[in-house]
């Protein structure tokens, strides 16, 4: 049996953080990409093309035993005439639309009996759920972006139609768990992870969730392990969720290796990214085990200062334990474009070495 060769579309650094763990494994990683510029299309072999072009993405996918995404923007169309056309598709598209229409998503989670809020599709017109409430975009939205908060019927006759509407929750904190699956249904969750957001921007994770009770611990991971099986899910998947009390309400999916989960990179046996490649090649899962007490992330956020390097020297020294990852993406106010993981016993420490390292990156600091 040969070693197969994985198509990526999207080359982003989700993309760039995979290419490891395929070298590890001797799988061929390739990458379609928007441009030559894109952060993994520096490190791996790709294709420039346009995912909206049909008969780009065939003439990819023939080099490909596989086809699987590191974003949702790929429109239905394609990846269902790629399964026409033969072509091995993971997550398949009749998965792939929960992570790509939040409705169809909020539908299907009501449709398996799992915790919902009170939501509505909305075309016009007085709404049915009570002022203040959130609107959200059906697709195309993250990071905050195509979600708002609307306190009155003009704010909310000033959004495009359709939208889902949602009931606005009070809750403790957001909370995301990463579950993968492969096509004879093997499934593993890692920890819970704490996701502080900014902004509508998670900044940091804490895993595990600090304070989370190992009955709550369960059930947020027995909520993923369900949709994963409801959806039928290949590969990894993000299930976030709002911590209301002793309860849990599911916020939004990604069907794709998540920001919330790139602390498992050096604080889990098995990487989010080496999991989604063993689950999409139908190789058996593996050992999600934490390998320390507490694992930190934290985003490098661009802002205005464009040195990225130089900070390496005092960090470096500074704390030896800190692991840097640099996308090499042009720097952007509010753009992603790294983070730092530092693993250890002492909770306290550990978020301040991270804090403090995430402050001089961006220069809000220079000591």
């Amino acid at each position: 049996m040969s070693f197969p060769t994985v198509g990526v579309i999207g080359a982003g650094q989700l993309a760039r953080m995979m290419v490891a763990p395929a070298t590890e494994l001797g799988i061929t990683l390739k990458l379609f990409a928007a441009s030559a510029d894109d952060s993994a299309a520096q490190v791996c072999e790709f294709t420039v093309g346009d995912y909206n072009d049909l008969e780009a993405v065939l003439h990819f996918a023939q080099g490909c035993d596989l086809i699987t995404f590191e974003h949702e923007l790929v429109p239905q169309s394609i990846i269902r005439s790629l399964e026409s056309h033969g072509v091995k598709v993971y997550p398949k598209a009749d998965s792939f639309i929960y992570s790509q229409d939040k409705l169809a998503m909020r539908e299907k989670m009501a449709e398996l009996g799992l915790p919902n809020p009170r939501f509505e599709k909305y075309l016009g017109g007085a709404p049915t759920l009570q002022f203040s409430l959130i609107a959200k975009s059906p697709s195309g939205g993250y990071d905050g972006r195509g979600v708002w908060v609307i306190n009155s019927q003009s704010e909310l006759d000033a959004l495009p139609t359709p939208l889902l509407l949602e009931e606005k929750l009070s809750f403790t904190r957001e909370i995301a768990v990463m579950v993968a699956r492969s096509p004879h249904g093997q499934a593993s969750t890692w920890s819970p992870t704490w996701t502080v957001q900014r902004d509508g921007i998670c900044t940091t994770t804490v895993t595990p969730v600090p304070e989370l009770s190992d009955d709550l611990s369960i059930k947020a991971s027995s909520i993923a392990l369900k949709i994963a099986e409801g959806i039928d899910l290949v590969g990894v998947m993000a299930v976030e969720l709002f911590q209301v009390g002793g309860e849990f309400i599911i916020n939004e999916l990604a069907l794709r290796p998540h920001n919330s989960g790139h602390w498992s990179i050096e604080g889990s046996v098995t990487s989010q990214f080496e999991q989604h490649l063993r689950a999409i090649l139908d190789l058996p899962l593996g050992d999600t085990s934490r390998t320390s007490d507490w694992a930190v992330m934290g985003n490098m956020l661009g802002g205005d200062y464009p040195d990225m390097y130089r900070p390496y020297l005092h960090l470096m020294a500074r704390n030896p334990r800190l692991k840097f990852h640099h996308y090499r993406k042009e720097v952007k106010p509010g753009r992603k474009i790294g983070h730092v993981t530092l693993l250890g016993s002492d909770l306290v420490e550990l978020r301040q070495e991270v804090d403090h390292a995430i402050d001089y990156l961006s220069g809000a600091i220079d000591e």
